[in-house]
């Protein structure tokens, strides 16, 4: 029986010693110990030195700060170093240039001084004027007030006296409304209405116009309310005066009554119309 062994032997025909490796128990071998997988490449660290160069370009709040103090400081600095140079002028220049200079200024001083008491002169002048103006224009519409009333152009109120008169039998004529209004006038009125719609003027005429009277083209009659404004007390006496209106209505001339009432007062509403003068022109003021 032959050796079908194909293990090498030694010379003298003898197997070498030790254990003898199969390939299979090699691969079991290996299998138990696999190699170790190649590491990937990962994200480099963040360079250091780049986030600090960046960081140097965006200043703090505390850096900003800083810079503007020094900016501060510089420009402090340059105004310092102007005005030492402008001392330095002054302090080289001559006698004679500096006296020029204050005699300018001197010049200066005295010229804006008159100017100033040239304004001052003209402005309470201007003052003065326009109290002159003001007080001229109210003393103007205070007249001007005035005379519309005794025209009969504008409204008026006051205290003052209602006279009534009846006259049942139609007796009252224009010459008797012509002796109130007069004797009224001659106690101080200062305006009458008669019936709330006829103003008596200067210019107001009377016309008989039975039964009634025509007073400014308008005819009123029966009762005959006269209103008048002013000292009501001098009115009523003017009124009562004896031989005066009163005893000329409750006459037997007339045949009326008479009622005389003190009023503290009165409306006057009732307006006149002045027609165009025709001739009559204002006269012009006299030159002083």
């Amino acid at each position: 029986m032959s050796d079908t062994n194909d293990t090498p032997k030694q010379p003298d025909g003898t197997k070498p010693e030790g254990p003898e490796v199969l390939p299979e128990v090699q691969a079991d071998a290996s299998d138990r110990h696999p190699a170790k997988p190649t590491p990937m490449p990962g994200p480099k660290p963040p360079n250091l030195a780049w986030q600090r160069i960046r960081a140097g370009f965006k200043p703090s709040r505390g850096q900003a700060i800083v810079a503007v103090v020094l900016g501060l400081v510089a420009f402090m600095a340059v105004v310092q170093v102007r005005v030492n140079r402008a001392d330095d002028g002054y302090a080289n220049a001559r006698r004679e240039d500096l006296i020029a200079i204050l005699d300018g200024l001197g010049n200066s001083t005295r010229r804006l001084e008159s100017e100033i008491v040239e304004l001052q002169a003209r402005k309470e002048s201007l003052s003065s004027s326009a109290d002159k103006t003001a007080t001229a224009r109210q003393q103007a519409e205070e007249q001007a007030r005035v005379l519309s009333i005794l025209a009969g152009t504008a409204k008026a109120q006051g205290p003052g006296v209602r006279i009534t008169l009846n006259d049942p039998e139609d007796k009252v004529t224009s010459s008797n409304l012509l002796d109130a209004i007069e004797e009224l006038r001659d106690a101080g009125a200062e305006a009458i209405q008669i019936n709330g719609s006829v103003r008596v003027v200067a210019s107001t005429d009377l016309v008989d116009d039975s039964p009634g009277v025509r007073i400014d083209g308008e005819k009123v009659g029966s009762p005959y309310v006269i209103e008048a404004i002013g000292d009501s007390h001098n009115l009523a006496e003017a009124a009562n005066f004896p031989g005066g209106l009163i005893s000329e209505i409750e006459g037997p001339q007339v045949g009326g009554t008479a009622e005389v009432t003190e009023l503290r007062v009165i409306q006057i509403t009732a307006l006149h119309r002045p027609e165009e003068h025709r001739y009559a022109r204002p006269a012009p003021s006299p030159t002083r």
